[in-house]
């Protein structure tokens, strides 16, 4: 079984081809459960998400193309959510979707994986970002409010590294999961980063196992020809830290799939 979760559409604002592309191509890669999970509106970074008022049209698009591909296809219903207390609303967490995945983006207002804030590392401790990364992936899944966890260190994306041990960083966060029941997706758009790799390295990967979390597949698509990239790869790395199944979601409840 092939799941892929966590992909976009053009209503965020920086992905590009209809629902129909990304379909027709998770088709083509023998992708047998595929998921939109859009970036979810909210009134902070508005240039980079959809507005509250397309909520009802893209859920509707999604739902129409479930019953388009029916037989093809599984498709499901789904929301990324930034993680940022103050802003996130309930017409997003009580949605009527399949699933929700939880992401930090930000910390303290800045969009640190954004390339047109890239100059602000420079005047940062990046130990200290590390740290307050992994404490806020800490918070979110202490919430409750999520099932998936998105990238989990995409801290590392433009491959500033700490000096203190990542293990270590990380550790907090990932016994937060662990207590949460959270999933933790795999996600392939590090390979299409500066820092390369995907999402989460193989030492989380591996804690994540001892801790007896489950994982996901994500292409994190923001272009039709992104699905399914490096899928194999992302099993591959499942498998190395002892994986072998993967979790998708119905109306918020997880099923189990051998992948």
């Amino acid at each position: 079984m092939t799941i892929d979760l966590h992909n976009h559409t053009p209503r965020c604002n920086h992905a590009e081809g209809s629902l129909d592309d990304y379909i027709r191509r998770a088709v083509e890669e023998g992708i047998e459960i595929f998921g939109f999970a859009d970036h979810a509106p909210m009134d902070y970074d508005e240039g980079y998400r959809m507005g509250f008022d397309e909520m009802a049209d893209y859920e509707r698009e999604v739902r129409e193309a479930a019953e388009r591909y029916k037989g093809e296809i599984l498709l499901r219903l789904g929301y990324e959510v930034d993680w940022l207390p103050g802003h996130m609303d309930e017409r997003v967490l009580g949605a009527d979707v399949d699933y929700l995945i939880g992401s930090v983006h930000f910390l303290s207002g800045w969009g640190f994986d954004n390339p047109e804030f890239i100059g602000r590392w420079e005047a940062q401790d990046v130990d200290e970002v590390w740290e307050a990364y992994f404490d806020a992936v800490a918070e979110m899944a202490d919430s409750g409010l999520f099932d998936i966890v998105g990238h989990l260190d995409l801290i590392k994306v433009f491959g500033h590294r700490p000096q203190r041990e990542i293990r270590e960083l990380a550790e907090g966060a990932l016994d937060a999961i662990a207590r949460s029941g959270m999933v933790l997706e795999l996600n392939a758009a590090g390979w299409r980063k500066p820092v390369g790799e995907a999402y989460p390295s193989l030492d989380l990967l591996k804690m994540a196992f001892d801790r007896g979390i489950p994982v996901t597949f994500a292409s994190d698509a923001h272009k039709p020809e992104q699905v399914g990239w490096k899928m194999h790869e992302l099993k591959l790395l499942a498998r190395e830290a002892g994986y072998r199944e993967a979790a998708d979601f119905r109306n918020r409840e997880r099923q189990m799939h051998k992948f």
